[in-house]
C-alpha cells in the first residue's frame, strides 16, 4: 500500500523531471552551433584532436605512439626560408612498414606540383 509520503515524492520527481528535460529541450533549440570545447577566447581547448595519416588516409589513435607529423618548410627562388611549411602526418603503420620516406617523398612531389599550379 502506497503511503501519501511516497505518492508525493513520486510526484515530485516526476515534475523535476519533466522541469530539466524542458529545460534540455529549450537549452538544445536555442544553440545554433554544435557543442565545442573552446573557451572565452575562441581557443581550442580539447585534449586530443585527431588526425589523419597523409599517406594512406588512416585515422591516427591516441594510442599510435610509432606516429609522426612533420613541417616541410618551404623555400624562396634564393634558397631562404619562407616563413611557410606544408605540415604531413605518418602513422605507425607506414612507419613500421619501412615506406615513410618513400611516402614523404611521394607527398612532397604531390605538393609541389600544387604550389607551382
Amino acid at each position: 500500500m502506497m503511503t501519501f509520503a511516497s505518492s508525493l515524492f513520486g510526484w515530485l520527481i516526476y515534475l523535476v523531471g519533466l522541469s530539466l528535460i524542458e529545460c534540455l529541450d529549450q537549452c538544445l533549440k536555442s544553440r545554433k552551433q554544435p557543442f565545442k570545447m573552446q573557451n572565452e577566447e575562441g581557443q581550442n581547448m580539447d585534449l586530443y584532436i585527431p588526425r589523419k595519416c597523409s599517406a594512406t588516409n588512416r585515422l591516427i589513435t591516441s594510442k599510435d605512439h610509432a606516429s609522426v607529423q612533420i613541417n616541410i618548410g618551404h623555400l624562396g627562388p634564393d634558397g631562404v626560408y619562407t616563413n611557410q611549411f606544408t605540415t604531413f602526418a605518418l602513422c605507425g603503420f607506414i612507419r613500421s612498414q619501412g615506406d615513410a620516406d618513400s611516402a614523404v617523398d611521394r607527398l612532397w612531389q604531390k605538393k609541389k606540383a600544387e604550389l607551382r599550379q
